[in-house]
């Protein structure tokens, strides 16, 4: 049913889509062979990835694991059955010290063991009895002392509080040793009489180098080493006691004085409790940031200890495996895409071979051949449309190229006019200079760049009855109307400055006459001046412009009343100021292309820039008009650089030299 009988119905004249038919050639083979190998390589990369990762972490964990259960294992039991020696020696406090010195000796692991009794327990000895043998640096003798004393009191000591109210043995917090800063832990074992009362705590140190060499110097355990170490995409192990504390670490500064959790990221911290494990053997694999990397963690308990090791294996391996399974599937994909070219190869070359006689007639016209003949194509699709497209787009050139010259004619005359209007405009200012080369009283230099062919920026001066009338000034806006609007302003400047001497009265006219007719709401802004050349005198009146600058002794602004621009309002009151000028100073008048020329980050050159400039040349006394408008032009051309001019510069120094003509 037509909802719309008012419109006709029309048939496809290219029902057969050629994209169609050609895509569908292509995308067929191509999603057949990337479906297959899509599954192949994503099943093993996945299980590839699931598998390696957890062998790497098992394997490599489990053999560092048991050489440190071993040795502290080797530890424990030596304690162990010493107690028993110990114990039966209690009646003979000086055959304590060779039992310590003889497990020292007979356990390389164990860097020192001490008996620590309780207060005053042979009165004999005094109140401390703490018979100790320890591993000299760097040797194998074994030495022997005893501890105790008012500077070395451990009865006061925490652990040794602690291991009394022990039941059993136990390891201590790690701690650092007083003389050397070694890291050590001790397994601290209770010593019992025979009434079974605790009555001393026997400490066996273990050096916690010993525990980072067990670990392997292959993982960065390196004390010596001169350049410090970064876990970044490090393979590395770590020991942590049931606080988490450090007790083994590549990075030396961490152990003791780090714990485990300060690494970790806070959202991974739950996650990556490895004492939170329902593993028997506390094993957990973990996925974590640790060190700001994303990381597996591996962890296992230690045997006869409280601590677990942990294997650091950044995410980072993984995807290596991953690449490596990207170039096997990029190989595939070769093969894939080899096989969809030839098999796609000779279809595409039935179907296009319309598009290939299209093309050799589109040659033709792009060399200018516009009337060329179009093939004959037979197939109702898109090569028919683009066809018949062809043909009309032909038509349409014939017919641009015609209006385009047209165009370019008119392009070219108007360019032409523009020049004459430019050449006009700059026939109107001072272009001669020095412009009176017969006084020695006065120098004066000035230049108009404008930011299109003509600009709405002036100035002017003249001499009359030895005083130099002179203005500066910038229209609103840009291009013809400027340039007419600043045609007018000069043109009556010059004719009121004939006749009137008073700076604000020449200002007064201007504005009346400009407000006159001024339906385009233009204005300009204007800074007019008279200096007496035999005095110094200089009276001023600014309309809305910059205030000059005053470079003689020092670099300061001429103190400028703003007043409005003119041809805004009529009748408007502009205030006249006065001032005397020292011989040898320079005026500088500018209007704002100067001061907020922009370079290609759009900041403005500014008004510091100018006094920087002006102060360097008042240092070198080179301030005369031609050399400071030159410089002052060399420096915003620096710093603007390639940026667009986007505005009209002019710029005009006058000095007084004060010297009487």
């Amino acid at each position: 049913m037509n909802l719309f009988p008012w419109r006709k119905k029309t048939e496809d004249p290219y029902p057969r889509s050629f994209t169609k038919r050609l895509t569908w050639r292509i995308m067929i083979t191509l999603f057949a062979v990337m479906s297959i190998i899509t599954v192949i390589i994503v099943s093993i990369a996945w299980a590839m990835t699931l598998v390696g990762g957890a062998v790497i972490l098992e394997v490599g964990l489990e053999h560092r694991a048991k050489d440190v259960e071993q040795r502290m294992t080797e530890v424990y039991v030596a304690a162990f059955n010493t107690v028993p020696y110990i114990e039966e020696n209690l009646q003979r406090p000086d055959r304590l010290s060779g039992i310590m010195r003889r497990i020292v000796k007979q356990n390389p692991q164990i860097r020192s063991c001490g008996i620590s009794f309780v207060e005053n327990y042979y009165p004999q000895k005094g109140r401390w009895f703490c018979p100790y043998a320890y591993r000299k640096e760097g040797s194998r003798f074994v030495a022997t002392k005893t501890i105790g004393g008012k500077n070395e009191d451990y009865l006061q000591a925490s652990w040794f509080q602690e291991a009394l109210k022990a039941k059993d043995v136990y390891w201590s917090k790690p701690f650092f040793d007083s003389k050397d800063q070694t890291p050590l832990v001790a397994l601290l074992v209770p010593i019992h009489d025979e009434r079974d009362s605790t009555v001393a705590v026997m400490g066996v140190d273990i050096s916690l180098d010993l525990l980072a060499e067990l670990v392997s110097k292959n993982y960065g355990y390196n004390k010596d080493r001169e350049e410090p170490w970064s876990a970044k995409r490090k393979r590395y192990y770590v020991i942590m006691d049931s606080l988490g504390t450090l007790l083994v670490h590549p990075e030396m500064d961490r152990v003791i004085n780090k714990n485990y959790y300060d690494y970790l990221q806070k959202d991974s911290i739950s996650d990556g409790n490895p004492f939170d494990s329902d593993d028997p053997r506390g094993r957990d694999i973990d996925n974590l940031i640790l060190d700001g990397e994303e990381v597996m963690v591996n962890y296992t308990d230690i045997e006869h200890t409280p601590w677990k090791m942990a294997f650091i294996f950044p995410e980072i391996y993984t995807e290596y495996l991953l690449y490596g399974i990207g170039g096997l599937f990029t190989l595939f994909i070769a093969i894939g895409l080899i096989v969809v070219f030839f098999a796609g190869r000779h279809g595409i070359k039935k179907v296009s071979r319309p598009l290939r006689q299209l093309a050799a007639s589109a040659n033709e016209v792009a060399r200018g051949n516009f009337e060329a003949p179009l093939p004959k194509v037979n197939s109702r699709d898109e090569i028919h449309l683009l066809r018949d497209s062809f043909e009309r787009m032909q038509h349409s050139l014939t017919k641009y190229i015609s209006e385009l010259q047209e165009t370019t004619a008119q392009k070219a005359s108007i360019e032409s006019e523009l020049k004459v209007a430019h050449d006009i405009q700059m026939a109107m200012l001072p272009k001669k200079f020095p412009p009176y080369p017969e006084r020695n009283d006065i120098d004066i230099y000035g230049t108009l760049t404008p930011a299109k062919a003509v600009g709405g920026d002036l100035f002017d001066f003249h001499l009359r009855n030895n005083k130099l009338f002179f203005c500066i000034g910038d229209v609103s806006g840009k291009g013809v109307p400027a340039s007419m609007f600043m045609a007018v302003t000069r043109t009556m400047f010059r004719n009121t400055s004939n006749h009137v001497s008073e700076p604000d009265r020449i200002v007064y006219a201007l504005n009346n006459a400009l407000v006159d007719g001024n339906d385009t709401n233009m204005f300009v802004t204007l800074f007019a001046g008279v200096l007496d050349l035999e005095t110094g005198h200089l009276r001023y009146c600014n309309a809305g412009h910059d205030a000059p600058l005053l470079v003689g002794r020092t670099v300061a602004e001429l103190p400028c009343q703003p007043n409005l621009p003119l041809g805004i309002m009529a009748d408007l009151n502009f205030e006249q100021q006065e001032i005397d000028i020292d011989p040898q100073t320079t005026i500088f008048l500018y209007t704002d292309g100067l001061n907020e020329a922009e370079n290609a980050v759009h900041e403005q050159f500014g008004n510091y820039r100018i006094f920087e400039v002006a102060n360097q040349l008042l240092k070198k006394n080179e301030h005369q008009p031609l050399n400071f408008n030159y410089e002052m032009f060399k420096a915003v051309k620096e710093f603007v650089g390639n940026a667009e001019q986007s505005d009209d510069l002019t710029m005009l120094a006058i000095q007084y030299l004060g010297v009487k003509s």
